[in-house]
């Protein structure tokens, strides 16, 4: 059974493993550094549909029957889907439960969702509650303006702390087989300094993210050396060096082995993304694209994966509101 480890880390003493995982994406992912990794990319960001939260949908009901074929098992052995997305009530995700008829459990964790589906999903197949749980996260650059920004055809002008929400969706199967083992967890706590411009997440959300590694390097007894890779997803351009020097001013070098999700989809210069990427579907989509296919492969043995989200509504920005962050971590270990 699971047991806690110092104040907020979780060990899984029962092995859980990440059966299978699959990335989908538009055509700007495609044009990325990861294009060639992504399972299945679509040139029209519609994907053939009426609205841009339709397409979401169909993104994630895509990328969940390639992670289902690719872990060779059939929609009724999925005991429960775990899953959100950045849109209002969790629609996306919602009606791609609706059509795969399993057990849903609903989440919004911002961009952090993907690493919260993951943490829930090893809690419930470790403690027997179910066998096979499946994670999914996505978000569209268009569905996401037009609820949190402005409509598209507004001409808006970006800041360069801005970043770009990725079109794209991730799922992963979380089983007692595969290659890929989910060690611990530590949930995040939210933190809040007082950032108020929905145009800079990455400052938001930095101080959530070096909170919940503070805690588990203290509750594990590690440092960075550690550890092949720390992943975050998604802080950019500015919030990834907000991390380090937050770090850094509590004596722990994270730059050797720290690389960042909002970083890696998008080439920033030619692509035109600002600071970077963002968005449920970004961390999901890389992890799911890269870093899971890199570590079945061997390239990576001990990986922490840290998500973090900006708890954020048009409504508490217009009101005044600070935006609060969360960031939740799983330490990866693949088998030699």
């Amino acid at each position: 059974m699971a047991k806690r480890i110092g104040a907020g880390t979780i060990r899984l003493e029962t092995p859980v493993k990440i059966a299978a995982a699959a990335a989908v994406g538009s055509r700007k992912e495609k044009e990325g550094p990861l294009g060639p990794e992504f399972d299945q990319t679509i040139e029209d960001s519609s994907l053939g549909e009426k609205s841009w939260e339709k397409a979401e949908t169909k993104m994630q009901q895509l990328a969940v029957a390639i992670a289902l074929q690719k872990a060779q098992i059939t929609p009724d052995r999925v005991d429960v889907l775990l899953g959100g997305d950045l849109l209002n009530q969790c629609i996306a995700t919602a009606y791609a439960a609706r059509e795969l008829a399993r057990p849903f459990l609903g989440l919004y964790g911002a961009c952090s969702t993907m690493a919260e589906s993951l943490t829930l999903a090893a809690l419930l197949v470790e403690s027997g509650a179910a066998r096979n749980a499946l994670a999914v996260t996505s978000s569209h650059f268009c569905s996401s303006e037009r609820q949190f920004r402005f409509p598209l055809n507004y001409g808006g002008v970006r800041t360069p702390t801005a970043q770009h929400t990725a079109t794209a969706a991730g799922a992963a199967l979380v089983a007692p087989f595969g290659k890929i083992s989910i060690r611990e967890v530590c949930i995040g706590r939210v933190v809040d300094l007082g950032v108020t411009d929905p145009n800079n997440m990455g400052a938001a959300m930095a101080p959530a993210a070096w909170d919940t590694l503070c805690r588990f390097f203290a509750d594990t007894g590690t440092a960075p050396a550690d550890y092949d890779k720390i992943i975050t997803g998604d802080l950019a351009q500015v919030g990834s060096d907000l991390l380090v020097r937050l770090a850094a001013g509590e004596g722990c070098d994270l730059r050797p082995r720290y690389t960042d999700c909002g970083l890696m989809l998008y080439d920033r210069e030619s692509q035109k993304v600002d600071a970077g990427a963002s968005g449920c579907g970004c961390s999901a989509a890389v992890m799911c694209a890269h870093f899971f296919p890199a570590m079945q492969r061997g390239e990576y043995r001990n990986v922490l994966f840290l998500a973090t989200g900006a708890l954020m509504s048009p409504t508490a920005c217009q009101q005044g509101e600070s935006i609060p962050g969360v960031a939740h971590l799983l330490h990866l270990t693949a088998e030699g």
